[in-house]
């Protein structure tokens, strides 16, 4: 059996990572009494002792946890921005490429990707390197994601019954453009610029969609050949592409909610495109995205413990 430390259990991605766990018979979840959750020496044995650490921290608590580790035999794995595009990390999304997935296996260090930057990463990287789109192209994003993406004081504010007024219509954040998230998506993808970024938060608890639209002109090829290259990359159990994911025309930010799998479709016309993603801020966007990493990791089946 496996033992497993949430170090930054009480969040909203530790907690979903330990509800997921929690009903695996391969799995021991450790934890500290109360007092000693932030007790540095406390943590370091802890995190020492044990197979796998799931970091669900701010950055900077992040980099502190990875510089008390002295087993090299500990698998990291962590969910802040901390590490995402450093070189000696594995990027923990195994369905980018063969590359990916065999850095993530051989890995003890892992970034799972960020939850808007998932969708942007697998609807942008695959055009990038099958020639379908240069890397010189000027992007842009839009992306809805439930109010859980913001963790629990944002969860509270929404589920309260006093809350304001303005929670009752999306928000729109990231104004200045300069959200933590777009380091990782123009190092990923290897494009040249940044895109221009427009995340918004509505009135649900989770699920996402990032759709990055295009023009026909955009894409060197036709919308079939765009079809073709997700059809042959996204066919497995977590991310699969689908013709058609609308329902009457509309796409809901909470198709996937609860999920831990994220579809890809594309739509529009021959003239202007919409790539659109569509998961779960809290599956694919974090704690099953976490969960998966760890599976591949230890060598167990993908699948286990995640809902697909």
């Amino acid at each position: 059996m496996k033992k497993v430390f949430i170090d930054g259990s009480a969040g909203t991605t530790g907690l979903r990572i330990y509800e997921r766990l929690s009903a695996r018979k391969d799995v021991e979840i450790l934890s500290l009494p109360e007092e000693k959750r932030k007790d540095v020496a406390a943590r370091k044995e802890m995190i020492n002792s044990v197979d796998v650490v799931f970091l669900c921290l701010p950055d900077e608590a992040a980099r502190e946890s990875v510089s008390l580790v002295e087993n090299p035999n500990t698998v990291i794995i962590d969910a802040s921005t901390a590490h995402r595009t450093l070189p000696d990390w594995a990027y923990g999304f195994p369905e980018l490429s063969k590359q990916h997935e065999q850095k993530l296996l051989n890995s003890k260090r892992i970034a799972v990707p960020g939850c808007h930057a998932s969708g942007f990463i697998a609807l942008v990287y695959p055009l990038v390197e099958a020639g379908l789109l240069d890397k010189k192209e000027l992007l842009t994003c839009h992306s809805i994601t439930g109010y859980s993406g913001g963790g629990k004081k944002m969860i509270a504010d929404y589920e309260s019954e006093n809350r304001s007024e303005l929670l009752g219509a999306p928000r729109q954040y990231g104004i200045t453009q300069q959200h933590k998230h777009l380091k990782e998506m123009k190092a990923i993808t290897g494009i040249e610029n940044a895109p221009i970024f427009c995340p918004i938060v509505s009135n649900f608890y989770s699920g996402m969609t990032v759709t990055v639209p295009l023009f026909a002109s955009q894409i060197k090829g036709s919308v079939a050949d765009v079809k073709g290259v997700y059809q042959e990359k996204y066919n497995g159990p977590f991310v699969r592409y689908q013709e058609s994911a609308d329902e009457g025309g509309f796409i809901s930010g909470a198709a996937l909610s609860r999920k831990d799998s994220m579809v890809v479709t594309v739509a529009g016309n021959e003239e202007r495109i919409l790539l659109v993603a569509c998961y779960d801020n809290l599956g694919k966007g974090a704690s099953g995205a976490a969960i998966e990493c760890m599976n591949i990791a230890l060598g167990v089946e993908k699948t286990k413990g995640l809902e697909l």
